[in-house]
């Protein structure tokens, strides 16, 4: 099984191998990381937008990528609920007829973080200044800095594979192709 993911980064391209291994565990899997923009802003700031760059990241990986069998987009996004600052993750993943989306669990962020990220910074720029890391959106990300490893961003990610492979998992059901 070919699958590209729409990114270099190696907690992505972990979490999706480890995502497709959990859902088809008989399969030989192969899991290749391209570039591709997400089409949205570098820090992605609600729901929706977040939504937006994992379809496009996916949908843009098929283009470059034709010959393989599904292809994934993941993008974090933060979106502010009342005064707090919250972070999540889209998974989308796209095959031949079929395209399923999952959502992460959703974890509030420090008010240190949150305004570095009001100000403009991208979200893992904020977690190196305030916890001295260094490119930690590569490691363990803000979850992994926040439950001391407990759950990693690899961690975080992996479920949402799964629930987006969902429609493929369950092929004779039907699901309505998803808007993002």
């Amino acid at each position: 099984m070919e699958v590209i993911i729409a990114s270099k980064n190696p907690v992505k391209i972990n979490a999706t191998y480890d995502g497709f291994k959990l859902a088809f565990p008989e399969q030989m899997i192969d899991v290749t990381g391209i570039s591709v923009d997400s089409g949205v802003s570098d820090q992605p700031m609600s729901d929706a937008e977040t939504l937006r760059g994992a379809v496009n990241r996916a949908e843009t990986a098929r283009l470059l990528s034709p010959l393989s069998d599904y292809w994934v987009g993941l993008e974090g996004g933060v979106e502010r609920r009342d005064d707090s600052l919250y972070c999540f993750a889209w998974a989308v993943v796209i095959g031949d007829e079929k395209q399923g989306q999952g959502r992460t669990a959703t974890f509030q962020l420090p008010d240190e973080v949150a305004q570095l990220v009001y100000q403009g910074e991208e979200l893992g720029d904020a977690d190196d200044k305030i916890f001295g890391q260094s490119n930690s959106k590569q490691k363990n990300g803000s979850i992994g800095i926040l439950t001391d490893d407990r759950l990693t961003r690899a961690t975080l990610y992996t479920p949402s594979i799964v629930i987006a492979l969902i429609p493929f998992l369950n092929p004779t059901l039907t699901f309505n192709a998803p808007k993002g």
